[in-house]
């Protein structure tokens, strides 16, 4: 029997894009771009900016790239999720992580034509690109998946043999 664990990861979804979504317009709302608070003295701080690119600025301005790669990306994301992820909890996981912080940004795209970012974080000398929640849970399944594939499912692998 095929298990999907829908119901869960609909709500995992959801949350992670409404979280998103609330605190871009949190951040839209309540401050001027470039305008930076402090949480963490400098190795923190929520600061107000936009990107109309990808992860540290890459192909700016390229909105119909865009919409394209995450049209294609997220019926890649469904396909896998019903084809490959039966039975494999984090794989589903790291899969609809990837959905949610894809539609997140998405939705910046198609709204604003930019995406945008709040969390700035200093890491010891290295001041990290500025990202959002959608960011983090698009790392975060990528990280899943990236576990999944070369750490558990080597051991599947390997029993089948």
């Amino acid at each position: 029997m095929k298990s999907y664990r829908l119901i869960p990861m609909a709500v995992l979804a959801i949350f992670l894009l409404g979280l998103d979504q609330l605190t871009k317009y949190l951040v839209v709302q309540n401050m001027e771009e470039g305008e930076s608070i402090p949480v963490l003295g400098k190795y923190l701080a929520i600061t107000s900016h936009r990107n109309s690119g990808a992860a540290w600025g890459m192909l700016q301005g390229q909105m119909i790239f865009f919409y394209i790669v995450t049209v294609i990306v997220l019926a890649i994301l469904v396909y896998v999720y019903f084809k490959e992820a039966k039975n494999n909890l984090l794989l589903q996981i790291a899969i609809v992580m990837l959905i949610a912080g894809s539609i997140g940004n998405f939705i910046d795209r198609i709204l604003f034509q930019e995406v945008v970012d709040f969390v700035d974080v200093l890491l010891i000398f290295y001041d990290f690109p500025i990202f959002n929640i959608a960011d983090s849970a698009l790392t975060v399944g990528v990280i899943l998946m990236l576990v999944e594939f070369f750490f558990m499912g080597k051991g599947e692998k390997d029993a089948g043999n």
